[in-house]
């Protein structure tokens, strides 16, 4: 074989190298953008969860807040009604001390009140004019106490279901 044979070898083997070497970097290229495009498509995939993840923390900071307000609000209204409350009750007793003072007042004005015994001293004598008052007073008593007045038996229920 001559010079000429073997210089067309050696560039055919060069050339079958160079075209090995290209397609072999083609293909690594073809997969390196393939990688590429799906790390970008799992990127996004996170920044779309991150997203919906911080959306969702804002709406919890708020529903949190709110509740928090709420709170506040109620603890503000319990201190208004409290208040209100022991103003009411400082008035009733004001309204009852002025009852009693009127009370005794009229009952030192009113002949027919014995003040030593109280008002009235007829109550006795009205409640020994109506025999059936003692009666009247011991049915109540034991309708109060869950008995029934005419059998003597307890009528509170024990099922808490009745």
């Amino acid at each position: 074989m001559d010079t000429t044979t073997w210089v067309w070898i050696v560039v055919a083997i060069i050339a079958v190298a160079l075209i090995v070497l290209l397609m072999s970097r083609k293909r690594r290229e073809a997969f390196r953008q393939k990688r590429d495009e799906q790390n970008r498509q799992h990127a996004a995939e996170i920044r779309s969860k991150a997203e919906e993840s911080d959306l969702q923390a804002r709406e919890n900071e708020a529903r949190a807040m709110r509740a928090k307000a709420d709170a506040e609000k109620a603890q503000v209204e319990a201190a208004r009604l409290r208040q209100e409350a022991e103003q009411r009750q400082s008035e009733a007793q004001d309204f009852r001390t002025d009852s009693e003072k009127h009370l005794h007042k009229a009952n030192a004005l009113d002949p027919d009140v014995d003040t030593d015994r109280g008002p009235r001293a007829d109550a006795d004598a009205d409640a020994r004019r109506d025999p059936d008052a003692d009666t009247r007073r011991d049915a109540d008593a034991r309708r109060d106490a869950g008995q029934d007045p005419r059998t003597d038996t307890d009528t509170r229920r024990t099922n808490p279901r009745e």
